[in-house]
Order: C-alpha cells, then structure tokens, then sequence
C-alpha cells in the first residue's frame, strides 16, 4: 500500500525566510498550509491567512451563561424552592449571590476555553503526518518549517516542488501519512 501524499514541506534557517515564504505563497494563491516554528513569528498567522479565532466570543458566551445560571440558581433556591426569611432580609437578596455568581462566570468562561480551544486546534492529536519527515525534529529547536498541504486546490506535486525550489530553503520534503 503506497503513502498517501498529504503535502511539502520547505525547511528554513530563520524566521525573515518563512515569513517571505509564507508571503509569497498566500500572494500566488496558496491557501492551505501550515507553519512551524520554535517560537511564534510575528504576523505569521495572518500572512498563512488565518482569521480571528471564535474563542473569545465562545468564552465570553460561557462567561455570561456562568454567571446568569449562578444567580438563577440562588434566587430559585432561595425565593422559590425554599424560601427561609431570616431576619426579615428580602428573599431575593442579590448581594448574597455575588460570590457564588462570579464563580461560576470563571468557572464556564474557563472550561468554555478550554474546550473550544480543544476543538478549535483539533486536540488531541498524538501524531500528525509531519512528524513522519526526520528533519521536523529540528521544529522545535532551530528550524522553521512552511507546509503546502495536497489538498490545496492549486497544489500540483510538481508545480508546488518549482516554487518551493525558487524560495531557496535548506531542504524540500514530500510529507506522507
């Protein structure tokens, strides 16, 4: 059974080198690909093409939720369920239910957080075709990496080999499951 082909990989010394890779590529049409580098590379995600993330939007919607599901939770057990009037205080007493309220808005804004950005970054994800290329050991310490991914609708093996050729990077690899 022959490898399925999911991309090229071009590796590059700094990061000045992927980021006019990346540049060029998004320029003339590239749309699928995909960076690596050992430290996060300014305007990188944006010049890749990547939009802002729904995260913040889904933490804040947890947040909300967190906190008006703490507070409904107070006031139904205290002025509905079980109404106790102790001291002739109000039933529905909302300073009473501030603690219990900001708690419960961190607690849902965090696991919301969490979860989506699990979703959002497809994890977990204990083995992705680029770890079958040897050199993408060197990602994590001193190499960048740029991946044009087969799925790509302008991606043409040979096409893509040519240009990748003309960006001059140390090493061009054919990236398979």
């Amino acid at each position: 059974m022959k490898a399925q082909l999911v991309g090229l990989m071009a590796e590059f010394e700094n990061q000045e080198d992927l980021l006019r890779a990346a540049r060029d590529a998004h320029s003339i049409g590239y749309r699928k690909m995909d960076a690596y580098s050992p430290f996060p590379v300014q305007g990188l995600a944006r010049t890749l093409g990547h939009e802002r993330s729904a995260i913040p939007l889904i933490v804040l919607a947890g947040g909300i939720a967190g906190g008006l599901g703490g507070y409904f939770m107070e006031w139904f057990a205290m002025a509905v369920d079980y109404p106790i009037n102790v001291g002739g205080r109000p039933l529905n007493s909302w300073p009473a239910f501030i603690p219990i309220t900001f708690e419960l808005t961190i607690l849902c804004a965090a696991l919301s957080a969490i979860i989506s950005m699990l979703v959002f970054n497809r994890l977990p994800q204990p083995h992705h075709p680029v770890f079958n290329v040897p050199e993408f050991v060197r990602a994590s310490t001193d190499r960048f990496f740029l991946c044009i991914e087969s799925s790509d609708p302008m991606f043409d093996r040979v096409a893509t080999r040519n240009f990748l050729e003309k960006l001059h990077p140390s090493m061009i690899a054919e990236v398979a499951e």
